[in-house]
């Protein structure tokens, strides 16, 4: 049971979030499980960010079963392309960080993915969470992930560095679409790039979107925040007209709620504009306790967390 904001308001549904794309379920049902997805994204979500990735490796199984385990409503993951065309859970584009292999994720075949050690180093990072046997995990697919979790399992995905990965978007809906995850209502996809997420509309309309963004001061030391690809002006410049145009795609927006982990960019005002134009507001990525309450106490939509169990400790 989620915590109970006591007022959500009712983001109208567009009209193409109920139609278009492969029908692998009854009509009748297939428009069931979107708005029912639909009805539930208007609850505070629980999204595990790259799994419960503060207790295991990153977007390895280990990190999705805790997750799962720990109830969060959607397993976040990001979504890449090997040079062999197939789709995989990774965050960087190099795969220094979290392997003990070196160079860009693109120019390694699957195979030589997998032959990797992609847990070793959490264990030096996180001695608290540490565990021999992460020694022994993979980079999964994303399809190993979806049929290991099924459809009755949500996922948000996030179309990584599209720019690198011509057809990425078309490989993503083709995959979500073989296993029937946004005709069941399972699947969500996000981007800070503005033309992939178009180019995913452009696929499947009936798969929820949500622009990422991300404010920092331009020059150091300066007042005056900017946003990434400029999607968006910055958080003190920002209008209703800015956040309808994102409404035009998506049904939210995923905002940082600070910089370098000391400069807090947006406030509870943001997060009111924003409703107040219907987008949906998820936040990352949230670790401590307090901000977790701030949030909730301004009334986000969803909460990105490396630790699921922590944020469901307030919400239920």
């Amino acid at each position: 049971m989620h915590f109970d904001l006591c007022c959500f308001r009712r983001v109208s549904i567009p009209l193409a979030f109920l139609g278009g794309g492969a029908l692998l379920l009854p009509l009748s049902a297939q428009a069931d499980a979107l708005q029912q997805q639909f009805d539930d994204l208007q609850n505070l979500q629980v999204i595990a960010h790259r799994g419960a990735s503060g207790h295991a490796p990153e977007q390895t199984l280990p990190a999705l079963k805790l997750a799962h385990e720990m109830e969060a409503d959607y397993l976040e993951l990001d979504i890449q392309m090997t040079a062999d065309g197939e789709l995989v859970a990774f965050h960087d584009e190099t795969i220094d960080r979290t392997t003990d292999g070196e160079g860009e994720l693109k120019d390694f075949t699957l195979e030589e993915l997998k032959a990797l050690d992609a847990g070793s180093w959490f264990n030096a990072s996180s001695q608290e969470h540490a565990d021999d046997a992460f020694s022994e995990v993979q980079i999964l697919t994303l399809g190993e992930i979806i049929e290991h979790f099924g459809t009755d399992t949500r996922y948000y995905l996030e179309t990584k560095s599209p720019e690198l990965y011509p057809g990425i978007e078309e490989a993503l809906v083709d995959e979500l679409e073989a296993h029937g995850l946004i005709q069941a209502g399972a699947a969500v996809i996000q981007s800070f790039s503005q033309p992939s997420l178009l180019e995913i509309q452009a696929l499947n309309d009936d798969v929820p979107l949500i622009q990422l963004v991300w404010y920092y001061p331009e020059d150091n030391g300066d007042e005056r925040l900017v946003e990434w690809t400029g999607v968006t002006p910055g958080p003190s410049e920002i209008d209703d007209a800015d956040f309808q145009a994102i409404r035009e795609y998506a049904l939210g927006i995923g905002t940082n709620l600070t910089y370098d982990d000391e400069r807090q960019v947006i406030d509870a005002a943001f997060v009111e504009q924003a409703q107040a134009n219907d987008l949906l507001v998820h936040v990352y990525t949230i670790n401590e306790t307090e901000d977790m309450r701030m949030l909730l106490d301004w009334g986000v939509d969803g909460i990105f967390t490396d630790f699921p169990d922590r944020l469901n400790a307030l919400v239920q």
